[in-house]
């Protein structure tokens, strides 16, 4: 990402309406399908650490390392979260085999600076047989904005291509659904009708506290469908849950 989009995430995956959404629905995805709870958790690409600090403060006995490209983000992530955070390079992780229970990752394997067959097979390694693998990732490339220009998004993807990469990759177990289904026609309205210009500014800033407010309270409505069994046919994002087969063994 360029450096101030690390400054604007910092500033902002505390409090910002989607950066609570999408640790929200991580959490749900880690309480149902926790992997090899006794191992630690890795985030693959942990960004300023916000992430780390809400897994941290949710489950508390939990282990968390995090690596992250950018070295001064990698010691911002240590100090928010507490964490093991290293900088370096999700396409080669410095972990030994099996070093981990479960890992996420936040838009990173669409990252454009990430090969995603390499950096799968490299969570495919550090997790433990039966370990949990949770990504989200930006949807559709016609959804791509001023903001993916910034953050260095390679690609936008859908249920189908994710889902597909997760088992070339010998990933099992794989669920994949869209979420921020019920704000995508806002999304169209923003990206597609008023197209913003390369230069345009982040999504990523302060709302307005009613605008904030207003969009974090229909994403928890949608949460609550979700939970109640709803699948949505398209969305903003795509969430994607996978298992390291146990006793797997790679060709």
């Amino acid at each position: 990402m360029e450096a101030p989009e690390y400054d604007l995430m910092d500033a902002a995956e505390d409090r910002m309406w989607w950066y609570r959404a999408v640790h929200a629905r991580l959490l749900d995805a880690l309480a149902r399908r926790p992997g090899a709870a006794a191992l630690p958790l890795l985030d693959a690409g942990c960004g300023t650490g916000g992430v780390l600090a809400r897994i941290g403060a949710t489950f508390p006995a939990r282990r968390l390392a995090g690596i992250e490209f950018n070295p001064s983000a990698a010691v911002r992530a240590a100090q928010k979260s507490g964490a093991d955070v290293v900088a370096g390079d999700i396409n080669t992780l410095p972990y030994p085999d099996a070093s981990f229970g479960a890992a996420v990752s936040v838009d990173v394997i669409c990252h454009r600076a990430v090969d995603p067959k390499t950096a799968l097979s490299e969570l495919f390694r550090v997790l433990a047989p039966g370990g949990t693998l949770i990504l989200n990732l930006p949807s559709y490339e016609w959804l791509r904005s001023a903001h993916d220009i910034r953050v260095h998004t390679g690609f936008r993807t859908t249920v189908p291509r994710a889902t597909a990469l997760l088992a070339d990759a010998g990933f099992v177990e794989i669920e994949a659904g869209y979420w921020n289904s019920l704000l995508l026609p806002l999304m169209v309205l923003q990206r597609r009708v008023l197209q913003h210009a390369p230069g345009d500014a982040s999504d990523v800033g302060e709302f307005p506290p009613w605008l904030d407010a207003s969009l974090f309270a229909v994403t928890r409505l949608e949460r609550a469908l979700a939970r109640m069994g709803l699948r949505y046919p398209a969305g903003g994002s795509v969430l994607t849950i996978a298992t390291r087969p146990p006793e797997s063994h790679r060709a």
